[in-house]
């Protein structure tokens, strides 16, 4: 449990530091920089709003790796219309027992054009839900 949580903390860390813009106690992006006095532009604005996008997105990718191999499944990265392949193997034979198409998302991001589409193609397709864990 507490290796867990350093990981999730580390993740943390990572994302502050790693963003350009910043923000005030409250979460909300602050559009003048308090050292300066300069206005921050709108383009930066939306640049550092994608990046911490980004940043979530991986997280909660990363968040699901962890758990999957917890629950001793096996996950293989697709480039493609989904994120995950995840295989469940018979302990005995080693054979493939199940497989479905993972596609994870944080927060409320919809799906795209291609990955609803792969969905209603797809009858083994599941949207996991990664739970933002500090924002």
């Amino acid at each position: 449990m507490l290796n867990n949580v350093w990981d999730i903390l580390e993740i943390y860390l990572k994302v502050i530091l790693l963003t350009t813009s910043m923000r005030d106690f409250f979460g909300n992006i602050i559009k003048q920089n308090p050292f300066t006095g300069r206005r921050v532009s709108k383009r930066q604005i939306k640049r550092d709003i994608l990046a911490e996008n980004r940043q979530r997105g991986k997280a909660g990718e990363d968040a699901y790796r962890m758990n999957a191999a917890l629950r001793g499944v096996e996950v293989e990265r697709v480039p493609r219309g989904r994120d995950f392949i995840e295989r469940k193997r018979d302990l005995i034979t080693g054979r493939v027992t199940s497989t479905k198409h993972v596609e994870v998302k944080t927060g409320n991001a919809k799906l795209s054009k291609l990955q609803k589409k792969t969905k209603k193609n797809t009858s083994n397709y599941k949207v996991v839900r990664e739970r933002d864990q500090f924002w």
